[in-house]
């Protein structure tokens, strides 16, 4: 048996002032055929584990490109291309093959191609025939479009939001496709759409339960897997928004049954999904009143300045704000800033100097703050845990403002996943009284571990973060918030 697997991922905010491009992909993770680390990343999951179960079992892996980009803007056009082609090459130079396991994101959107996952799969299917089977990994925040379930035998999606379950995607993506050449499984898919475009963490209620009641559900009758799509709210695509799709063994009724009935569920939960979003005040007045465990630090979270959404992760906002309020004892991680970064080490650590940093990329995210700062730590190719997967944040710098805060400014733009990014940068996380980090959900399960408090800070900014004035201009299909009921809105 032969398979051949690949991955090429992002996800591209299309709203973005960033584009991006090749040095995109090599910044933050290329690995040719044959090199991919032993670690898996967040999209890659799949070679970890088919190299797992082909020496286990004796058949031939052959490995082409696995690369990730830092969402971001549009990706070029001739970047896009280029990895394209330089996957669908090595799979020609693989043939014959039985089968073609791909670990994408699926929300991946390049100048001229809305659907790159879509084209991508299409290809790989023109190349290798109707009788290959295709199996592939998303993330939740994605667009799942009719080319790619046309197309694909096996799609699966984490479950979890932060993504905790990546590694157990992959496994499973390669477990549903050994079975399909082993003849034991007919994989049958439908899709639900749900019409709604909305924030869906599953670390809390309603989603935590209905997660849950979900995979219970994989096993029985004919199910062999349910996933379910989120969307991605920075991505104006014609298939943006929520949905459910189900695979079954050869029952397409139950499949058709259970998305729908779960698709409608997941609906009725729109706005009441998302954590209590609060201002740069409002934050600031509950973690000053907070009577928090004083043994542990209050969290705050700028749950739209996240890199992970696409944007540059420099906005000032909110730490301007932290600054007016004189608070002393805390710590950021991140601000993205490589130009600061560079003199800080032309500075060296223990230097102090006048340091512009922050605001650089855009009218959105606030003036850069000009400040008397001491360096306090230099650390070349400094990185974070996000699970089983090392995220780099590239050469970073800790520098001390005069009222005794500590910003973590890093060239490698990454949301904040993990307390690690701060021990790594020399900084006890714990010993702190408030961390302010960026992100929407992925710092979850980390770092409530440590925090006595956490909370979500809606600092409008570059992200497209209200469905009702983004604009969409390729949007056509009824969504809510759009619409108040989209699914009464198409019966009339």
């Amino acid at each position: 048996m032969r398979i051949f697997c690949a991955s090429i991922a992002t996800e591209t905010n299309t709203f973005s002032p960033l584009r991006t491009d090749f040095s995109d992909f090599k910044e933050s993770f290329y690995a040719p055929p044959g090199q991919h680390p032993v670690t898996p990343t967040l999209c890659s999951a799949v070679f970890t584990e088919a190299r797992l179960r082909a020496a286990k079992e004796g058949w031939d892996l052959i490995e082409g490109t696995a690369t990730w980009a830092e969402p971001g803007g549009l990706v070029n056009r001739e970047t896009y291309e280029n990895l394209r082609d330089e996957v669908l090459g090595q799979l020609r130079a693989a043939l014959p093959v039985d089968a073609v396991i791909l670990g994408l994101h699926g929300a991946m959107v390049a100048q001229g191609y809305l659907d790159c996952e879509g084209d991508l799969i299409a290809r790989i299917r023109e190349i290798v025939g109707p009788d290959v089977i295709i199996g592939t990994s998303f993330d939740p925040h994605s667009h799942l479009t009719a080319l790619r379930v046309n197309n694909a035998d096996i799609i699966v999606a984490f479950k979890e939001f932060p993504h905790t379950d990546f590694v157990e995607t992959g496994r499973s993506v390669v477990d549903l496709v050994l079975r399909t050449l082993r003849g034991e499984i007919t994989p049958t898919k439908a899709v639900f759409d749900c019409h709604m475009i909305e924030v869906l963490p599953t670390s809390r209620e309603p989603m935590r339960s209905f997660i849950d009641r979900a995979k219970a559900l994989e096993g029985t009758g004919d199910i062999l897997s349910v996933s379910f799509i989120h969307g991605f709210m920075a991505g104006d695509v014609p298939d943006l928004g929520a949905k459910v799709i189900v695979t079954t063994n050869n029952n397409p009724t139950e499949a058709r049954e259970t998305a729908e009935t779960l698709g409608h569920e997941l609906f009725g939960f729109r706005g009441t999904t998302r954590p209590s979003f609060v201002t740069p005040d409002v934050a600031l007045d509950q973690a000053l009143a907070s009577d928090a465990n004083d043994a542990k630090p209050i969290v705050l979270t700028d749950v739209w300045d996240n890199p992970g959404g696409g944007v540059p992760g420099d906005s000032t906002i909110l730490l301007r704000a932290v600054m007016a309020r004189g608070l002393r004892d805390f710590a950021v991680g991140t601000v993205w800033d490589p130009m600061a970064v560079r003199i800080c080490i032309s500075a060296g650590e223990g230097a102090t100097l006048p340091l512009r940093f922050g605001g650089k990329t855009g009218a959105h995210a606030g003036a850069p703050i000009d400040a008397e700062v001491r360096v306090k730590t230099i650390r070349r190719d400094s990185w974070q845990y996000f699970g089983d997967s090392i995220v780099p944040l590239g050469d970073c710098a800790v520098i001390e403002l005069p009222g005794g805060g500590e910003v973590i400014l890093n060239s490698n733009r990454s949301q904040s996943f993990d307390p690690s990014l701060f021990s790594n940068m020399g900084i006890d996380p714990t010993a702190k009284k408030y961390l302010f980090i960026k992100s929407t959900n992925h710092f979850y399960d980390a770092f409530a571990k440590i925090a006595g408090e956490i909370i979500y800070v809606d600092v409008h900014g570059p992200y497209p973060s209200d469905p009702k004035t983004n604009g969409y201009r390729h949007v056509t299909r009824l969504l809510w918030p759009i619409v108040d009921d989209p699914f009464a809105a198409k019966a009339s």
